[in-house]
């Protein structure tokens, strides 16, 4: 009779293979990260650290220059303070936007739920240049809204277009998706039987949705706030489309280093600034909203 195997000993073998096709299919991943993230990550860096050549305008070398990183912060500071104003503002807003009308797919969409997310995604198909120039078109000095607002008395300057506010109404509308869906996949895992169980214990409407409804949500709310204010942070092109000189974002800034004066050093410290700072308030907000998880 032959002897039997231990079951360990068999089984060994398996999960050394296993292990093997787990690194073999994690290996086109990594590959993609490293060539597209990690290696211009550490040539950001490295730009970030050069110094003018002597005698040679637009040409840079390798050096230890962390002025750059002072200067980044000295000279636009205002930029970096409007961009992160602009993106709470635009972020708030849509979070007021998306709620309801994501709870309403969630809760109320019934079989017309699928054709009200496709409603949602649609704009998404256009160009991201092509939106925010038709909204150069709805803010027109002519347009309807301006011409509303004047006859309500509602603008100081009696216009929208080239102000900070068109700025915010730009950012707003192009990342609301952004913000809807998140919310939606929250709102549609909740369990209506709880909400039922909060009515039966004499909670009122209101009551239901604060103390079950938003507490279950709040995982789409972080969710989708943060997809919506990372973006809309280091955006430049709602600010140099719809906003004047004085409502430029640090997006601004690095484009015009990178592009206009060439200025690689600077360019590149200011985006690891914004990095460093964007990372910062993703993680206090998210220990801070109770949802660790996430990270």
């Amino acid at each position: 009779m032959a002897p039997v195997l231990p079951a360990t000993a068999s089984a060994a073998p398996a999960a050394r293979r296993r292990g093997r096709a787990a690194y073999v299919l994690l290996l086109p991943g990594m590959t993609w990260l490293a060539v597209f993230f990690a290696i211009p990550f550490v040539t950001l860096f490295m730009t970030s650290l050069q110094q003018p050549v002597p005698g040679k305008s637009g040409k840079y070398a390798f050096g230890l220059e962390f002025g750059n990183y002072v200067t980044s912060m000295t000279e636009y500071w205002p930029q970096f303070v409007r961009s992160f104003a602009y993106a709470g503002i635009a972020t708030l807003l849509a979070l007021l936007i998306a709620y309801p009308l994501a709870y309403f797919i969630a809760f109320k969409g019934g079989r017309w739920r699928s054709l009200l997310l496709v409603l949602v995604i649609a704009p998404s198909f256009a160009s991201f240049l092509l939106r925010t120039y038709a909204w150069r078109t709805i803010l027109a000095d002519d347009g309807p809204i301006t011409s509303t607002l004047n006859a309500l008395h509602l603008l100081p300057d009696g216009r929208v277009l080239n102000t900070g506010i068109a700025v915010v109404a730009g950012l707003t509308y192009n990342f609301l998706p952004f913000m809807i869906l998140p919310l939606y996949a929250a709102l549609e895992k909740i369990d209506h039987r709880l909400i039922e169980a909060a009515g039966d214990l004499y909670a009122s409407a209101s009551t239901a949705f604060r103390k079950v409804t938003w507490p279950l949500s709040m995982p789409g709310v972080v969710a989708g706030t943060l997809l919506t204010f990372i973006p809309a942070a280091g955006d430049y092109i709602n600010a140099e489309l719809l906003g004047s000189t004085k409502d430029r974002m640090i997006g601004n800034a690095i484009q015009t280093n990178f592009i206009e004066f060439r200025d690689y050093p600077t360019a590149s410290a200011l985006s690891f600034v914004l990095m460093a700072a964007i990372l910062i308030l993703v993680f206090t907000y998210i220990r801070r909203a109770g949802t660790e998880e996430l990270v």
